[in-house]
């Protein structure tokens, strides 16, 4: 299943501070998710059942794509992008090479609930990151190392799926036939039906 998380809400089903989870979003027994994204971060997540498929998404070693739009403080120059897609040193391990350019504000882009916090002074702009890793608030330490803190951080695409045009909150179900864009992936899991739903 793809999901479109919001922001706030925790990735996992439960949480004994009463937190947001994907149990507020995601009424289906038996799926968790396949990889993690923090709850200030939005976007794709995919939910499965399938532990073949969980490992293959989450596992670093299968260097799965996963593509970020990044909202930062500033502008960064050709010099401050070409130092992420280089790979940085942020002390306790260094990025692997990834691809980095800048970009406009979607237009398909949902209003976030909050809304960012702007400084009348200080400009923003947006970033197309694609990592084929993913450690602990990467992408905002990323940012934070070149001088262009993250505002907002939204996942819209792991390796061939996308949010197309999936609604904040709301989920679906994959087809078999997306799930055979995975190669390597057995195909199993819900396959049933590819409607939206929320």
């Amino acid at each position: 299943m793809l999901f479109n998380k919001p922001f706030g809400v925790l990735c996992q089903f439960t949480d004994e501070a009463g937190r947001a989870t994907l149990k507020d979003h995601v009424a289906v027994p038996g799926v968790y998710a396949a990889g993690r994204l923090d709850a200030d971060s939005e976007g794709l997540v995919l939910l499965t059942d399938d532990g073949a498929l969980q490992h293959r998404i989450a596992d670093p070693r299968h260097k799965l794509a996963k593509t970020y739009l990044v909202q930062v403080e500033g502008e960064p120059d050709e010099a401050a992008l070409a130092t992420l897609r280089a790979g940085l040193d942020l002390g306790d391990f260094r990025t692997l090479p990834c691809a980095a350019r800048g970009v406009a504000e979607p237009a398909w882009l949902w209003p976030r609930d909050p809304p960012v916090r702007f400084r009348k002074s200080v400009p923003t702009s947006w970033i197309e990151i694609v990592l084929r890793e993913g450690k602990n608030r990467q992408v905002r330490r990323m940012t934070a190392k070149i001088g262009h803190p993250t505002l907002r951080l939204i996942r819209v695409a792991i390796g061939p799926w996308g949010l197309d045009g999936l609604g904040v909150g709301a989920w679906r179900e994959l087809a078999r036939e997306e799930l055979a864009a995975m190669a390597g992936s057995s195909g199993s899991g819900a396959a049933r039906g590819e409607r939206p739903r929320r």
